[in-house]
Formats: structure tokens, C-alpha cells, sequence
């Protein structure tokens, strides 16, 4: 009788310990979410003051523009899912890197003290959100082997939790860069 109840106490132990075990790589996988988060915004705010700069001098890139401002008011209505909020984030990243493109026409614009800075400071966003992206891979990796893996797969499953898909670049992305198409378009 003893030797079943220290049993039934050692399964216990180890069931509370993966169950926290598990509620601690969630939440873990949340938090480096929610770094993400933080620097799309911070990179989304600057996107106002960097269009005021740059619409001064490039009069014939209204469209690129456009987009771009059309894409931060998607972005910041704050009605939108994760997953929509990083496909905006891919077009924007796009679209930027045209408009930087772009810039090379504009020596004037070039020149600007606070494009300059603008320019610094969405390069330092940008290397931010790689970080934080390579943070939240590798909390996802390791929530998704404690899910996977036994014993923890047979809490996993009855606490109903589900493998998360990391953050992969698309193929558009993953495409060698070609200067002679960027400037020819």
C-alpha cells in the first residue's frame, strides 16, 4: 500500500512538472510573439515622419508611397490577426525596400539630415526585428519539442496543445537579389 501511494505520488510530481514545464514554453512562445509586436510597431510609427520626408522630394513615386501608407493603416487598426499582421509586414518590407531603392534617384533626398537618420533608424528596426524573429523561432523549437517528445507529448495531448509553425521566409524572399532588375524597374 505504501510503495503504491509514493507511486501514485512520483506520477503526480512529474505530471505537475510538465504541466508547468509546458505553461512555461506557451508562455514563452507568447512573450517573443509579443517582441515582435513591439518592433513592427516601433517600425510602423516611423513610417509617418520617414513618408513626410521622402514625399518632399520623390514627386513621381506617389504610388510606392501610397501603398506604404496604405499598408501601415492596415497594420496599426489593430483589428487583425498575427498571421495578417506579418504578411503586411512582408509587403511593407517590400515596398520599402523599392522606395530605398528609389532614394538612389533623389540626390537631394540622399543628402537630408533626417532621411539619414530615418534611414538609421528603420536599418536598426529592422535588424531588431530579425533578433526578435530568431528569439521567437527558437521558443517555438523548444515548445514544440516539449510537446512532441515523451513524456511531455502525453500532457500535451491532454491539454489539447498544438505544434506552432516557426517563421520562414517566403520564396519571394528567399530569391538572390538581382541589381539589374531593381534598377531597370
Amino acid at each position: 500500500m505504501i510503495v503504491a501511494l509514493i507511486v501514485l505520488i512520483v506520477i503526480a510530481l512529474v505530471g505537475i512538472g510538465l504541466y508547468n514545464s509546458l505553461i512555461g514554453k506557451k508562455n514563452q512562445v507568447n512573450n517573443a510573439f509579443s517582441a515582435i509586436d513591439v518592433m513592427l510597431k516601433k517600425r510602423f510609427d516611423l513610417l509617418p515622419n520617414l513618408i513626410e520626408t521622402v514625399k518632399q522630394y520623390m514627386n513621381y513615386e506617389e504610388g510606392l508611397l501610397g501603398k506604404i501608407v496604405e499598408l501601415r493603416s492596415k497594420a496599426v487598426t489593430g483589428n487583425i490577426s498575427n498571421e495578417e499582421k506579418l504578411e503586411i509586414d512582408r509587403q511593407l518590407s517590400t515596398s520599402m525596400k523599392g522606395l530605398m531603392v528609389n532614394v538612389e534617384n533623389y540626390p537631394d533626398l540622399k543628402a537630408n539630415h533626417s532621411f539619414i537618420n530615418l534611414q538609421t533608424t528603420w536599418t536598426e528596426s529592422e535588424e531588431q526585428i530579425a533578433a526578435a524573429r530568431r528569439t521567437y523561432n527558437a521558443s517555438v523549437t523548444d515548445y514544440n519539442n516539449a510537446i512532441m517528445m515523451f513524456p511531455g507529448s502525453i500532457v500535451a495531448g491532454i491539454m489539447n496543445y498544438q505544434a506552432i509553425d516557426v517563421l520562414t521566409n517566403t520564396e519571394e524572399e528567399r530569391k538572390n537579389i538581382s541589381a539589374k532588375e531593381l534598377f531597370n524597374s
